[in-house]
């Protein structure tokens, strides 16, 4: 039975990878001019939901989005989830409509076709460089006041032991939201570990569930506020994943 199920998982992460670099072949030439100029972001944006949606697809995951509030249109966030799985991209992009841009390390940049437009479109920080981190502070600047959002995975990564419910937040998301007065819209993921986590022998097609929960509010907060603000969103998302859990 276990070598069956070995055989599966080999076959079904192949057809993954697969999946998620033929829509990024497909609509290369697309992907490509609107990644020649910022402003031409939110097209950009709208392929990239489409590149989403079709390897979530494709890939046998199906998602449901229980929505506590409806986020105005007119105004920037910072959207902020768990991170366990390379999933939680495409989720992040497929469940919200509003364009944003994502905040991620470096090292993704590597990842063949996929890295190159990461590297053109998303702000990149090296954690082990101070005058990377500082300049993400610049560009976040610039892509809100062109009226975009911002995504933060404030985990700061995918943490080795899966048993960790949820690891402990990072504190750069918090000081962009709360320099730039913008709140903080919290999404707890539900079943991408489960989907496809790390450990390559594992996962499988199914469900993924996803809870949008009410913005936290940054208005007149200071950065001796950041600790409170990280740790209440924290704990939203933290007992989101215990009921989801249970």
């Amino acid at each position: 039975m276990r070598f069956l199920k070995i055989i599966f998982w080999t076959i079904w992460r192949i057809w993954f990878y697969l999946m998620m670099g033929l829509p990024i072949i497909v609509m290369f030439p697309l992907l490509f001019v609107a990644s020649l100029k910022e402003k031409w972001y939110p097209y950009f944006f709208v392929l990239a939901r489409i590149w989403a949606k079709s390897t979530l697809f494709t890939s046998g995951f199906y998602y449901t989005v229980e929505k506590e509030t409806k986020l105005e249109k007119q105004k920037s966030y910072m959207f902020v989830a768990n991170h366990t799985s390379m999933t939680d991209i495409m989720l992040m992009l497929a469940v919200n409509k509003k364009p944003f841009v994502f905040v991620g390390k470096v090292e993704l940049a590597k990842i063949p076709l996929f890295g190159y437009f990461y590297k053109r479109t998303c702000i990149l920080v090296d954690r082990a460089n101070s005058k990377s981190r500082m300049a993400v502070f610049e560009r976040a600047q610039k892509r809100l006041n062109s009226g975009l959002s911002i995504c933060i995975f404030p985990e700061g990564g995918v943490p080795n032991d899966e048993t960790i419910v949820l690891d402990e937040f990072k504190d750069g998301a918090f000081r962009l939201a709360i320099e730039h007065q913008i709140a903080i819209v919290p999404l707890t993921f539900a079943d991408n570990k489960k989907r496809f986590s790390y450990t390559f022998f594992s996962g499988g097609p199914g469900i993924m569930r996803v809870k949008i929960h009410k913005p936290i509010p940054t208005e007149g907060k200071g950065m001796n506020d950041k600790k409170e603000i990280r740790d209440e969103t924290r704990t939203v998302i933290y007992h989101q994943l215990l009921k989801f859990n249970a």
